[in-house]
């Protein structure tokens, strides 16, 4: 029977990927800087990193390493200043993305995808924190200048919300089929069928 239990190479592993996704992340992240970009932000994150994600998958086919690695960037996020909506939406979305990792036995390639749809979804919580913790929100974003908050304030709303999760998805399918059509050869090796 096959050790499930995480190890410490397992761990370090999470620490590196965390460190290259935390990386594209913030790259892409600073798209933002033109507040209607921050509507496809979520699309495009899931794109670039699909293949990032999926090939830490194929390496660590353990039992919470997704929820751990997907935990550690709105942790950091929260220690910067963010509000605690990014945490608790992430807390939500990685158990469901582990649970769907799960029923798929960790080497379902077709569930590691659907899994990774779902991970790409965390990212929206940066943007729900405007709607759920406005007040705090707009204090954070002030920074970047009175005219900037008010054309989030007109963006960010429920409806738009709505768009966005629905990008973040669609974004991460793609990302996820980049990445399996990329890492074909490792997920062969690593049994991901």
């Amino acid at each position: 029977m096959k050790d499930n239990k995480l190890k410490i190479k397992d761990l370090v592993t999470i620490g590196v990927f965390t460190v290259i996704y935390f990386v594209f992340m913030f790259g892409v992240g600073m798209m933002g800087v033109i507040p209607i970009l921050f509507l496809i932000y979520p699309t495009v994150l899931g794109i670039v990193t699909g293949t990032i994600i999926m090939l830490f998958m194929a390496k660590v086919q353990k039992p919470w390493a997704l929820f751990i690695l997907g935990m550690i960037s709105p942790i950091i996020m929260l220690l910067g200043g963010h509000t605690y909506v990014i945490v608790l939406h992430s807390l939500v979305v990685m158990f469901i993305a582990e649970m769907i990792r799960r029923a798929g036995g960790y080497k379902s390639l077709k569930f590691n995808m659907l899994a990774f749809m779902v991970f790409n979804t965390w990212i929206c919580g940066s943007l729900m924190q405007m709607l759920l913790a406005r007040e705090k929100y707009i204090e954070l974003s002030m920074m970047m200048g009175k005219e900037y908050v008010d054309a989030l304030i007109e963006l960010i709303t429920y409806p738009h919300m709505a768009l966005v999760y629905a990008g973040a998805l669609i974004g991460g399918l793609i990302g996820a089929y980049i990445g399996k059509i990329l890492l074909k050869k490792h997920f062969t090796k690593a049994g991901i069928a």
